[in-house]
C-alpha cells in the first residue's frame, strides 16, 4: 500500500506543479491548439490555449511510479514495462499528431491511416510481448491471457494467438480513440480519466489481496490469475494521481488542453489496464462515457453515409438523404448545440462516468460475493 500512495502522491505533486510550468513553456513557444470550424462557434475563443499538456501526465506518471520503486526499493515488473510501454507509445502517436496541429497552424494533425498505422505497431507490440512464454513468472504466468475475460478469464475458451493479437488491437485502438473523442470540452475527459483509473486501482489492490499466487487465502477458489496486480495498482494510482493535477489547470476555462498526447495515451493505459488485469469486458462497464460518446460518432457517421447511398434504408427510417441522428457528434457537442453550457454538459458527462464506475465496481465485487 505505501508504494501506491507514493506513486500517486507524488504524481499528482509533479503533475500540479509541472503543468503550471508547462503553460508557460508552451505559451512561449506558440504551440496553441487550433480549433475545429465545424463545431460550437463557443469554442473559437478557444483557440490559441497552450496543448500537448499530456506530456506532463505522462511524465508525471513515469516519475511517480519510478519513485515509488525507488524508496520502497522493488523492482518493475514485466506487466508494469509493458503497461507503460503501451501508455507512452501510444501517447508518442498523439504527440506527433499534436506537434504537426502546432507547427502547420491546423486542426487536423496527422492523417488517420498514419494514427492508425502507429497504433497498430504499438498494439501488436504490446501484445505480442504480453504473451511471449519469455515473460512467465514463476507460475507460468505471462501479462496476458489467450482467454476472453470479464471478471476473470473464461478458462473453457481458449483463443489461438492470431485471434488474441487482433482483439488486443481493437481494444487498444478503440479505448485510445475513444478517449479521444471525449477530449472535446475543458476538462471532461481529464475528470472521466480519475474516476475510471481510480476505479482500476481499487480493482487491482483488490485482485492483489486476493492474488493466486500467495498462500493463506480465505477463498482460494476465487482467488484472481493476474500476473502482477500490485504493480498494476502503483501505475493506476500514479495514472490517477497526474490526471488530477492536471485537471486543476484544464478545468473550464482550462489554461491548457492535453491534446492527443494526453487522450490516446490515457485510452492505451486504460486498454492496457483491461487486457492485463483480465477485465476486458468489464471495460465496457467502467469506461461506458467514452463507449457512449464512441458510439454517438459511429451512429452519426453510418446513418449520415447509409442514408446517402440506400434508397431502401431512407424508406424504410423515412429520412432524407444526409441525414444526420445529431447536430454534431461527438454527442456532448449536440448537447452544447442545444443550448446547454459547457460546464454543464461537463459535470453531467462526470455523473455519468461515476455511476458507471460504481456500476462497473459493484458488478466486480458482486462477482467475488455470489461466489463464496
Amino acid at each position: 500500500m505505501l508504494a501506491i500512495l507514493i506513486g500517486g502522491g507524488l504524481a499528482l505533486l509533479v503533475s500540479l506543479l509541472g503543468t503550471r510550468v508547462a503553460i508557460n513553456v508552451l505559451t512561449q513557444h506558440g504551440y496553441g491548439q487550433e480549433i475545429r470550424d465545424d463545431g460550437p462557434t463557443t469554442h473559437h475563443t478557444k483557440r490559441g490555449t497552450p496543448t500537448m499538456g499530456g506530456v506532463v501526465i505522462i511524465l508525471a506518471t513515469l516519475i511517480g511510479y519510478a519513485g515509488s520503486k525507488l524508496i520502497t526499493q522493488d523492482l518493475p515488473s514485466a506487466s508494469a514495462l509493458l503497461l507503460l510501454f503501451l501508455f507512452v507509445g501510444t501517447g508518442l502517436v498523439g504527440f506527433l499528431d499534436d506537434f504537426i496541429k502546432v507547427a502547420k497552424q491546423r486542426s487536423l494533425g496527422l492523417r488517420s491511416k498514419a494514427k492508425m498505422i502507429g497504433l497498430t505497431i504499438i498494439a501488436l507490440t504490446f501484445g505480442i510481448l504480453a504473451l511471449s512464454p519469455a515473460l512467465e513468472d514463476d507460475r507460468g504466468q505471462t501479462p496476458a491471457s489467450h482467454h476472453i475475460s470479464f471478471i476473470r478469464d473464461y478458462e473453457t475458451i481458449t483463443l489461438p494467438t492470431v485471434v488474441v493479437l487482433a482483439l488486443i488491437w481493437v481494444i487498444i485502438a478503440g479505448t485510445s480513440n475513444g478517449v479521444n473523442l471525449a477530449d472535446g470540452l475543458d476538462g471532461l475527459a481529464t475528470g472521466a480519466s480519475v474516476m475510471v483509473f481510480g476505479a482500476y486501482t481499487l480493482v487491482n489492490i483488490w485482485q492483489n489481496n486476493q492474488w493466486c499466487g500467495q498462500t493463506g487465502l480465505d477463498q482460494p477458489a476465487l482467488c484472481y490469475e493476474v500476473r502482477d496486480p500490485l504493480d498494476l495498482a502503483i501505475i493506476a494510482s500514479a495514472i490517477t494521481g497526474a490526471c488530477f493535477g492536471f485537471l486543476w489547470w484544464n478545468a473550464s476555462p482550462a489554461s491548457i488542453f492535453m491534446g492527443d498526447t494526453g487522450s490516446l495515451a490515457l485510452g492505451g493505459a486504460l486498454s492496457g489496464f483491461a487486457i492485463l488485469s483480465r477485465t476486458e469486458l468489464l471495460l465496457l462497464v467502467l469506461g461506458g462515457l467514452f463507449v457512449m460518446v464512441t458510439l454517438s460518432v459511429m451512429i452519426q457517421v453510418g446513418v449520415f453515409k447509409a442514408s446517402r447511398a440506400s434508397g431502401l434504408f431512407r424508406a424504410v427510417f423515412r429520412v432524407e438523404a444526409g441525414h444526420r441522428v445529431f447536430r454534431i457528434a461527438p454527442i456532448h457537442h449536440h448537447f452544447e448545440m442545444l443550448g446547454w453550457e459547457q460546464v454543464n454538459v461537463v459535470i453531467r458527462f462526470w455523473i455519468i462516468t461515476g455511476l458507471s464506475v460504481a456500476a462497473g465496481l459493484g458488478i466486480f465485487y458482486a462477482e467475488w460475493v455470489a461466489g463464496t
